[in-house]
């Protein structure tokens, strides 16, 4: 990110008018409400008796904050799109000004310049400045809830106000029909009983209610006319009031998930891996388990759940095989997104770790992150996506919508164009739809299934030599150090075309994939995993990095909650 764009992105942040969050922004905020109130007592000021000199101070004031204004203003257009996609490029900003915000800001700060290019009343520069106060809203709770309120019943407020339109207009029409006769002075067209039925509403400006109807119709249609004007004020007011009560609901239910998720958060606190030393977030809290920690219901954890962007409901039994008779176990699974599909950190590695299954597959992505962390390499993962029933970025087909794939893919083939550049890529195996293998790790180098060579057609390793070293150091190592066996293409096919593999090394990125699927017993339930990924990130390094040097990251010597 260049240094103009990260200034774009921090001053987006600053300017996100809530004044709770604890930020240096805040000062800003709190400055543009105080320039606001100073402004706006200026004006205030102004309308007394007062000397020169005061005027003179006045004036100044109101040229200094004038700039102030315009500084901001300018800054707020130019990083609309820090707010949403949606204000990007030149239409983009057209549009954030033809918001309500935008209006206010560009009525209340630059039409001060029209002066001088036009001469503009006295009495229209001071109702600008007037405008100003309504700069403060953005700043308000009370009015982003009324908005709220609004927009919740807007449907209903329409509907309302289009039945009492219509039910209004046939009633002055019925009334012209019987009063014309009586009084053809007074409703000498159907447009004057129009605006007398609906000057009942606003007050009578007109003074039609000085010749009230005469006929007994007319009388009764001025009756349910009186009756509508009710209902016009009534209805749309009631309506609001139930949604600001509503939306005083939402937002202390807001509050409430909030805190819970803190509370959440601080369950998935690091925990000391023995066998390494190294300080590891819980791959899952069983829903019992965060219960009895922060004594939260289970109605409580699921709308954290639901609402949060960094948890998620894993079920563990789809990680026992169907031998096992496994039952629903629902857990609460802690993941990290910088990216709109996951996961994204480049290291400048030229190894990268790939976990495009961490979405759908239990747990895969802690086990991912903290082999790539382990050994210092590129890391990149699917934790986020649209489609249901959920599918891994390993296996697609390009004719399936995926919004985030295309973005996915740009963001490895910028991880793995560099020379030398290595990939592997953890699975799981042996789950609850697969038997029970005789092995433990199933390396694939593209190869048919069965084919246990290190040669033959569809290879997505093109360095076979590198490869068989680092697949008969590794495995050697993994056998003598836990007594978990490996073997190589023995159970699974990665002919199919429609492998992200295949894709990829056909020109995205790296020529050297490897595809290494782990059994569930060795990256989720042995307390040995982390230990395990060690083993496979110095692997890496010996065999892919040997000219490097690397030390074990600081992070994982740090006792915190969560990544």
């Amino acid at each position: 990110m260049g240094r103009i764009k990260q200034f774009k992105h921090k001053l987006g942040q600053v300017f996100d008018a809530n004044l709770e969050t604890k930020q240096w922004g805040n000062y800003v905020d709190y400055t543009i409400v105080g320039l606001i109130i100073l402004s706006t007592l200026s004006v205030f000021i102004s309308t007394f008796d007062i000397s020169e000199s005061c005027e003179r101070v006045l004036h100044v004031i109101d040229i200094v904050t004038v700039i102030i204004f315009t500084i901001e203003v300018s800054l707020r257009i130019w990083t609309a799109d820090e707010l949403s996609p949606k204000y990007k490029g030149f239409w983009g900003k057209v549009r954030y000004c033809l918001t309500f915000y935008g209006m206010i800001d560009i009525l209340s700060t630059y039409t001060f310049y029209l002066a001088f290019i036009f001469p503009l009343p006295y009495q229209v520069l001071k109702s600008l400045r007037v405008v100003r106060v309504l700069r403060i809203f953005r700043y308000m709770r009370s009015f982003r809830l009324l908005q709220q309120a609004i927009s919740s019943k807007s449907k209903e407020i329409l509907i309302s106000l289009q039945v009492l339109l219509v039910v209004t207009l046939m009633l002055s029409f019925v009334l012209f029909f019987y009063e014309h006769e009586a009084q053809p002075e007074t409703f000498d067209n159907g447009m004057t009983s129009v605006l007398w039925a609906f000057a009942q509403y606003i007050g009578d400006p007109g003074q039609f209610a000085e010749t009230p109807p005469v006929t007994p119709v007319g009388q009764v249609v001025a009756f349910a006319v009186g009756i509508l004007g009710i209902a016009l004020f009534a209805i749309p007011a009631g309506l609001v009031g139930a949604g600001f009560s509503e939306t005083l609901e939402d937002e202390v239910h807001k509050e409430t998930i909030k805190r819970n998720k803190e509370k959440m958060l601080g369950a998935f606190e690091r925990k000391l891996d023995r066998p390494t030393g190294f300080q590891i977030v819980p791959q899952h809290l069983s829903i019992c388990d965060l219960q009895a920690r922060i004594g939260l219901k289970v109605e409580d954890i699921l709308d954290v759940v639901d609402e949060a962007d960094n948890f998620r409901l894993i079920n563990l039994a789809t990680t026992q095989t169907i031998d096992e008779r496994p039952q629903d176990k629902l857990a609460v699974e802690h993941f990290i997104v910088n990216k709109p599909y996951g996961y994204y950190i480049d290291r400048g590695s030229k190894v990268t770790i790939i976990s495009p299954s961490s979405l759908a597959d239990a747990a895969i992505g802690n086990f991912s992150y903290y082999l790539a962390l382990i050994g210092g390499f590129n890391y990149i993962s699917r934790e986020v996506g649209e489609m249901r029933p959920y599918k891994s970025y390993y296996s697609f087909d390009n004719r399936q919508v995926e919004p985030n794939l295309a973005q996915y893919m740009e963001d490895l083939e910028e991880l793995t164009s560099r020379p030398g550049s290595w990939t592997l890529t953890p699975l799981v195996a042996s789950g609850a739809n697969e038997p029970s293998y005789p092995t433990i790790f199933h390396f694939s180098a593209g190869g048919a299934k069965g084919d246990e060579s290190f040669t033959g057609n569809n290879l997505i390793v093109q360095d076979m030599e590198a490869y068989q070293a680092f697949y008969q150091d590794l495995t050697a190592e993994l056998e003598q150090r836990f007594e978990m066996t490996s073997d190589h293409q023995r159970y699974h096919n990665l002919s199919s075309p429609r492998l992200f593999a295949r894709h990829f090394s056909e020109g995205r990125g790296s020529h050297n994939n490897i595809v290494l699927r782990i059994a569930w017993s060795a990256c989720l339930w042995d307390s040995r995993r982390i230990a395990i990924a060690k083993t496979i990130a110095d692997a890496l390094n010996r065999h892919f990095e040997s000219d490097i040097d690397k030390e074990y990251s600081s992070e994982l010597k740090i006792k915190r909650s969560g990544y």
